[in-house]
Formats: structure tokens, C-alpha cells, sequence
């Protein structure tokens, strides 16, 4: 299981603003691009969201569906990479002061990835994480509605 956390200069609100976007998740989640809803109203549960997975050349169709929310404190998703397989990334969202602590939980659940998982693929996914929380900062520190940025 691969768990990463990283304190973002914004408040909670700020952070569930850019998580509840469907059409964000490519702002900050790496490799994605082109997000968009697939189905019901993201971040329901239930609802999804497509796009595509750059890996260098190579390109692949992935959708993500909410699994469990709790506005502002709690998203839970499942990942279908396709033929790697599934996963559940969990974020958890809470208060730390002024600013938001905000940690992700992942491991896979089912396909080859479900099946090989061990200490090496962890490590790839904390560094994954690692630019993916960053990413997330980032994103939401330069934010019109953040405190820190105009835009």
C-alpha cells in the first residue's frame, strides 16, 4: 500500500474546489489528460470521468468512478487503467490550520497490477504520488478562488 501526504497553503475548501472538478483531474494527476464527466455528476457516487493516459507515445483510455464522498473531507476512486487493471486511491482532505493536509492512499484491486503487486511497484507509486500531490498544490495555490494567487 502506497500513502503520501503534503500540507497545501489553502484552505480545505480551496482543495475540495479543485478535487469535486472532473474536468481538473488532468491538472493534477499525472499522466492524464483531456478529462471530462462520462456519466452521473462528479463527485457523486457513482459518477465517472474519462481520459486519455499518456505514457511517451503510447496512449490508453482510462475512467475513474467515485466510490465514496464525503464533501469536504473524503473522495474515494476507482481507477480502470485498461488492461493493468483497477485501483483505489483514497484522499483524504482535512484542516490544518489555515492550510489543508492532504493525504492519498492507494493500492490496486484487481487485474495484473491487483495480482504483482509488491514493495517495487509501492515505491514507483510514492513517486507518482509525490509529483501528483505536488501537482495538486500547485494547482490549487494558483487558483483564482486561492488566497495565494490571481490567476
Amino acid at each position: 500500500m502506497a500513502v503520501r501526504h503534503r500540507l497545501i497553503e489553502s484552505p480545505v475548501e480551496d482543495v475540495w474546489a479543485v478535487l469535486a472538478d472532473g474536468t481538473r483531474y488532468g491538472d493534477w494527476v499525472v499522466g492524464t489528460s483531456k478529462s471530462r464527466p462520462e456519466e452521473g455528476e462528479w463527485p457523486q457516487v457513482g459518477s465517472c470521468i474519462t481520459y486519455v493516459i499518456r505514457l511517451g507515445p503510447w496512449s490508453v483510455a482510462g475512467s475513474t468512478v467515485v466510490r465514496r464522498c464525503e464533501p469536504p473531507r473524503v473522495l474515494e476512486l476507482e481507477v480502470d487503467s485498461g488492461w493493468a487493471g483497477t485501483a483505489r486511491i483514497a484522499l483524504e482532505v482535512r484542516p490544518w490550520g489555515e492550510n489543508t493536509l492532504v493525504t492519498i492512499d492507494e493500492h490496486p484491486l484487481r487485474g495484473p497490477a491487483g495480482k504483482l503487486h509488491n514493495a517495487a511497484a509501492d515505491a514507483l507509486i510514492q513517486l507518482r504520488h509525490r509529483s501528483m500531490l505536488a501537482r495538486l498544490a500547485d494547482t490549487v495555490e494558483k487558483a483564482p478562488h486561492g488566497r495565494h494567487g490571481s490567476g
